[in-house]
């Protein structure tokens, strides 16, 4: 059995559940990462090789840069205007950011036009963040949620690594029926998955998961869709584009993703809450219908290693290896492995586009 007493957050839990009664697996989530005292985003600071996993930003600048470049290409593609506003959703320790300004500085009408905005909860993540970015050459406001982004310019909008950490729920299939999946108490008080009585309307759902054997699992992420909606409606509104990159699949299926990890290995989701990152696949296909808000709609799905290789990933390599020593020049080549291979993050991570019909955007509208 996890070892569930060694965390903090867990009596509040068993509180909660004692009192009101099992949790959706989606209400856990969002307590799990987001509560204020000892909500895993909100204690500590996991990214890195000292932390419990490692982001694209972080394997290497090159991802950084390529998406930079990518955001300047697209800021010129929507006409060049003289303000827009650059946001960035979960931005980690800055990284991302702080590489594409890097990129951003060899445009300077491109960087004189921008004020940087990124969305971000944690206060810990924040003060990282500024100190990242203390010297980006560009404002930078902090936001809670889409609701105070500027609405009034157009919007540039990169979200590496966001939507996977946001809440799912899990329904289980029980005969003619998808019973939502809830955390409970076992007779020693110990946090267990059960089904609870809330159930899932399949009237829209296609065919192979209305035949779905007993005991599949189905995920849905109301959450991260209604998000990608708003964005789809702003740039709708203001004008811009927004890239999605993230892992998960192209079509709806049933099959578990929740997943926990703990110091770069995979750990029990209900083992040790608050202290480990809690994360779900993203369903692309679904996304793809909650961005469709005409004149926006969502380009062709490509994989991370198509997009990263379209955009120039080995012609960079080479020119930041260029003159260097052959241990360093291992340690670029060993990067582009992991960011572009098929083994690796290649295929794993997914990348979508949202722009106006009639915007070229590089990778995604070229032949």
């Amino acid at each position: 059995m996890p070892d569930q007493h060694a965390s903090a957050l867990h009596p509040r839990l068993v509180r909660l559940i004692e009192a009101e009664g099992p949790m959706p697996v989606s209400d856990y989530m969002a307590r799990c990462l987001g509560d204020p005292e000892h909500g895993y985003y909100m204690q500590a600071d996991p990214f890195g090789r000292s932390g419990d996993f490692i982001t694209a930003p972080e394997v290497s600048q090159l991802f950084g840069e390529i998406l930079g470049a990518w955001v300047v290409h697209a800021w010129e593609a929507i006409g060049a205007p003289d303000r827009v506003a650059l946001v960035e959703f979960g931005p980690g320790r800055g990284t991302l950011s702080a590489d594409m300004l890097r990129v951003a500085r060899l445009r300077p009408a491109f960087l004189g036009a921008l004020t940087l905005h990124l969305v971000e909860t944690s206060p810990r993540l924040r003060a990282t963040q500024n100190q990242t970015l203390a010297n980006c050459g560009a404002a930078i406001d902090w936001h809670d949620s889409t609701a105070t982004l500027p609405d009034d310019v157009p919007l540039l909008i990169v979200a590496n690594e966001f939507f996977d950490a946001l809440p799912i729920r899990q329904f289980v299939r029980d005969r003619s029926a998808w019973r939502e999946r809830c955390i409970g108490l076992d007779d020693r008080g110990a946090l267990r998955f059960q089904a609870g009585l809330a159930t899932l309307d399949d009237t829209d759902l296609p065919p192979h998961l209305k035949s779905a054997p007993d005991g599949a699992v189905l995920e849905t992420q109301p959450v991260a869709n209604a998000i990608l909606q708003d964005l789809a409606e702003r740039l709708a509104r203001q004008g811009g584009t927004a890239l999605v990159i993230d892992y998960g699949y192209a079509q709806t299926a049933v099959g578990e993703t929740l997943q926990a990890v703990r110091n770069h290995r995979p750990v029990p989701v209900l083992g040790t809450p608050g202290e480990a990152d809690l994360t779900a696949h993203v369903n692309f296909e679904a996304f793809a219908r909650a961005a469709h808000c005409p004149p926006v709609s969502a380009r062709p799905l490509m994989t991370q290693g198509d997009f990263l290789l379209r955009l120039g990933l080995l012609e960079r390599a080479g020119q930041l290896g260029a003159g260097r020593s052959s241990g360093v020049q291992d340690g670029i080549r060993d990067d582009v492995e992991r960011l572009a291979a098929p083994d690796q993050m290649g295929n794993l991570f997914k990348v979508m586009a949202l722009a106006p019909a009639g915007i070229r955007l590089a990778a995604f509208d070229e032949a």
